[in-house]
């Protein structure tokens, strides 16, 4: 495991933080990935991140971590997973996560974590701790329920049936959690028989949610390496892909509507959020200072 220098941890959101599960700030304490998604973004040329699918800890995480934390006046919610997956197979052995939302829980922030990771489960009494206090959501990635196909898409992340076991105990353990659906991956995750198979298996597993937006991204540094890799699903779909999005950055599914009008009713069926302003409003507790003045 090699480690890099990083001047901060903490990065306050530039945006409204309702377009993204109400997260205030952004953190990650890791940099890289070995879940080797095809789709992934984060491997974009834009963010700069040489041999993406190699794990790097950033030197002095806690510390740094420990001192930004300490110096925030307003206590909101910390993202953590945005850029690279926190819960890696290294975590099981370094513990920077855990000691990272220990934190989080000393200083009496909120948490919104972004995983593939079934070892998430491990921080349940943390999660709990900071839940009880502010706020905390946990979204489980699965793309498709189909273990098969995810070892093609997902070659070195935890199976979905995994990832669905470790929603189950996040839920029996009273912890705010879901699904993120997330990209929808067009002619391959956007039919019928997907999206009934992913809201069955988030009823079964006890999720509060399913969040979905319609499509995948590519853009240079990850486009050829996507399309390269969708070869091994079918044989006709890089073609396809190029011939239907072109140069597009945000590729949606040519049945979007259909398919999310699907989920959507679903969802309401099976007792499920799916609309980003009701997750964040089911989620979100009023800050303590908010609190007192009731």
């Amino acid at each position: 495991m090699k480690t890099i220098k990083a001047k901060s941890i903490l990065q306050k959101v530039r945006y409204d933080n309702a377009q993204w599960f109400g997260i205030d700030y952004n953190m990650n304490l890791y940099k890289g990935c070995c879940h080797g998604c095809i789709y992934c973004d984060s491997r974009s040329d834009c963010y700069r991140i040489d041999k993406f699918d190699e794990v790097r800890v950033k030197f002095d995480a806690l510390a740094i971590l420990n001192r930004e934390l300490r110096s925030r006046r307003n206590k909101g919610v910390v993202g953590i997973g945005a850029m690279s997956d926190t819960y890696n197979p290294f975590e099981r052995e370094l513990e920077i996560t855990r000691g990272a939302l220990q934190l989080i829980d000393q200083y009496g922030f909120g948490v919104s974590i972004d995983t593939k990771g079934s070892l998430v489960t491990r921080d349940i009494d943390v999660l709990q701790r900071i839940s009880q206090q502010h706020s905390a959501i946990v979204k489980l990635t699965v793309t498709t329920t189909d273990d098969a196909l995810a070892s093609i898409i997902e070659p070195g992340a935890p199976s979905p049936s995994r990832r669905l076991a470790a929603l189950r105990e996040l839920a029996d353990a009273n912890l705010f959690c879901g699904i993120l659906f997330t990209p929808l991956l067009p002619h391959i995750t956007d039919d019928d028989a997907s999206i009934e198979s992913i809201v069955e298996a988030a009823h079964q597993a006890g999720a509060r949610f399913i969040y979905s937006m319609g499509g995948v991204t590519m853009r240079t540094g990850q486009k050829e390496y996507f399309l390269d890799r969708l070869k091994a699903v079918s044989p006709s779909l890089p073609q396809c892909y190029r011939e239907e999005f072109g140069d597009r950055y945000l590729c949606n599914s040519p049945r979007k509507r259909e398919a999310l009008a699907l989920l959507r009713k679903l969802c309401k069926e099976a007792g499920l959020l799916y609309r980003m302003p009701d997750i964040i409003d089911a989620y979100k507790k009023r800050e303590p200072n908010q609190m007192g003045l009731f």
